[in-house]
């Protein structure tokens, strides 16, 4: 599964993880792949089954959109 990082960041600055937002903006690429990036979505705390069902998923839905 394909997620853009800005995904990841905002969800990260919306928890008040600043800086697991500066390691993440650092460490991944624009389109972040699940699998491939597994172990450090895994430490940020950052999981794809909250990016499930695009703007309708769970973290869409906390971050307002």
């Amino acid at each position: 599964m394909q997620i853009d990082k800005q995904l990841i960041l905002d969800q990260l600055a919306h928890r008040g993880e600043l800086d697991k937002v500066r390691l993440a903006d650092s460490a991944l690429p624009g389109q972040v792949d699940t699998v491939q990036h597994a172990g450090l979505l895994s430490s940020l705390g950052v999981y794809p089954a909250d990016f499930r069902g695009g703007a309708s998923g769970a973290v869409a839905g906390r971050l307002g959109f």
